[in-house]
């Protein structure tokens, strides 16, 4: 989590539970503004991307069984 999130999440903490729920109705629309379709990536999500289709090119691959899927 960046420090932006962080500092948002903890003013977000110091308002009533009625302005909670607001602040998360606005913060919501504007990311369904910026991505409706929840389709867009991250800098972080693009990084991670990036990094794995590099080691699959490199045939740095994990095996299906290696996969803690709990």
């Amino acid at each position: 989590m960046s420090a932006v999130s962080k500092e948002i999440t903890e003013m977000i903490d110091m308002l009533p539970e009625k302005e909670q729920e607001l602040a998360f109705e606005l913060i919501k629309r504007m990311v369904l503004a910026w991505d409706s379709d929840f389709t867009k990536l991250t800098p972080l999500e693009r990084d991670r991307l990036m990094k794995a289709g590099n080691e699959i090119a490199n045939g740095e691959t994990v095996s299906h069984s290696e996969i803690d899927w709990n």
